[in-house]
């Protein structure tokens, strides 16, 4: 969402020739990001780049101006070529089909999946990192990695969603497909979140990503040959795409997944209040005040 405000749609923004010129000479701020993001991302757009760069110079031919074809740069990304992402991921571009019955209504595959989904069992090793402001967050390792993996392992760092923790079903699930894949996988619980200590004044927000850029920092000084990707849900995936978008170009993660992200949060919050939601505001609310009670 950021890199499209900073970088707009070319097809769909630049319509004179001279912001095209003007926008394929300007380096992207977000080059480092690409790269490290997407290592196919050069490959999946560059025929959208070329065309775009081949009808340039086409334009200029026929102005006569005899000035020479002007060649994308190196670092360009394309930021909204949803056309050339998609078509190298099948999977993205079959439609949804819900599972039947279970799936058929929202409520129902919510409430499903809390009273059904299993919670598999997963011995962890907790490390409580301190913040600068004296606040502690818990990062649950799953034990006997550290033995059982390679040092260069990707690591993939699990952001729950609000009031949640390694303790919740939907974490635990993610945490065992990533690993049965041969990654190393940490559950960064937030303040006062899954048993983790509360010691400031201070909990955590949506705006508040200093400790996720701690988190981030510290996994990455502990395993420096590897890549450290995160994922998240809800008010953790709102917290994550924040961080990113405030890092840019700087982010050292390899790569991000945002889930079931709540980007506007004001209607989300008037949203909770509308007919059956105010049961799921009255059970976030409930888990807030035991924390808070702390």
């Amino acid at each position: 969402q950021r890199s499209e405000k900073c970088i707009p749609n070319l097809s769909a923004h630049c319509r004179r020739e001279s912001d095209l010129m003007a926008a394929l000479q300007t380096p992207s701020p977000f080059a480092g990001t690409a790269r490290r993001f997407a290592p196919r991302l050069r490959y999946l757009l560059l025929p959208t780049t070329m065309s775009l760069s081949s009808s340039i110079v086409s334009s200029r031919s026929r102005d006569g101006d005899g000035e020479q074809p002007l060649l994308p740069h190196s670092s360009l990304e394309i930021a909204g070529a949803r056309r050339g992402l998609l078509a190298g991921f099948d999977s993205l571009r079959r439609p949804y089909r819900a599972f039947p019955v279970f799936a058929s209504n929202r409520h129902v595959e919510t409430i499903f999946a809390a009273f059904t989904r299993s919670l598999p069992t997963v011995a962890f090793r907790r490390e409580c990192l301190r913040t600068p402001d004296d606040g502690a967050v818990a990062l649950d390792w799953v034990s006997g990695d550290d033995r059982a993996l390679p040092g260069d392992a990707p690591v993939l760092i699990l952001l729950p969603g609000l009031t949640g923790g390694s303790q919740d079903t939907y974490v635990r699930h993610m945490l065992l497909r990533a690993r049965s894949k041969g990654w190393r996988v940490v559950v960064f619980n937030s303040r006062g979140c899954a048993n983790s200590p509360v010691t400031t004044a201070k909990f955590y927000s949506a705006s508040f990503t200093g400790d996720l850029r701690q988190v981030v920092d510290h996994v990455l000084t502990r395993y420096p040959q590897s890549n450290i990707y995160a994922a998240g849900w809800s008010l953790g995936a709102n917290i994550l795409v924040r961080y990113l978008g405030e890092e840019t170009d700087k982010c050292s993660l390899s790569g991000a997944v945002s889930m079931c992200n709540p980007f506007n949060l004001v209607i989300a919050d008037e949203d909770f209040h509308k007919g059956f939601n105010n049961i799921y505001d009255r059970a976030l609310a409930n888990s807030l005040r035991a924390i808070f009670k702390k």
